[in-house]
């Protein structure tokens, strides 16, 4: 009987601490369980921080608007329309602002008497468009012109003119300049107090 007290005493011990060391075992991988548990978790939730990099502001060129600069009305070009009423077609004339007075390519040429008045006979015929008119006019004078071979009287007549919006007389000398690349040469005596040119620009007026 003492034995068998003793046996179930040992037994009993034994079972404790069987117990004992399996609860100690399951509390062993409960605690790694939740350790790696607790791990992946922590890896799950850790975010990558991206700090945003400074973009520099994009600066964009504002251009000013174009201003286009109006001409002068009063400024006209190197070479110009020229009208010479009652002819319609227009004469591309040379402006010159180193002639005193303006000049004129003219055929058949002579002088004549009227009322005891001297006069001037002349034809003028447009190279462009080939329109012809036959003038007579009062001769204002005579002016010499140096020649290479030799000196040159030439008339001088009043002429209706033209030029852009304007109309108004004018003294031509007129001639034959026929070797001339323009028939009509426009000088100060029109130019001076009526328009400024500028050699850059041509053909400016209507």
């Amino acid at each position: 009987m003492f034995f068998f007290v003793l046996y179930n005493t040992i037994k009993k011990e034994d079972y404790q601490k069987k117990l004992i060391l399996r609860t100690e075992n399951n509390m062993l991988k409960i605690s790694c369980l939740l350790s790696l548990v607790l791990l992946v978790s922590c890896s799950a939730q850790k975010k990558e921080i991206v700090v945003p990099g400074i973009v520099p502001h994009e600066v964009k060129e504002v251009k000013a608007p174009e201003v286009i600069a109006k001409r002068p009305a009063n400024v006209i070009g190197a070479v110009e329309k020229i009208y010479l009423p009652p002819m319609k077609s227009a004469f591309l004339s040379r402006i010159d602002t180193g002639a005193t007075t303006s000049s004129l390519d003219a055929d058949s040429i002579r002088t004549f008497e009227r009322d005891g008045k001297s006069w001037v006979a002349f034809t003028i015929t447009n190279r462009e468009s080939k329109e012809t008119y036959e003038f007579e006019k009062p001769l204002v004078k005579k002016i010499k012109v140096k020649r290479i071979l030799a000196d040159e009287r030439r008339p001088i007549v009043e002429m209706d003119v033209k030029m852009g919006g304007e109309s108004f007389k004018a003294d031509f000398t007129i001639a034959e300049r026929e070797n001339f690349e323009y028939q009509m040469l426009i000088g100060r005596n029109i130019l001076s107090g009526r328009a400024i040119v500028d050699v850059s620009i041509s053909n400016t007026l209507k």
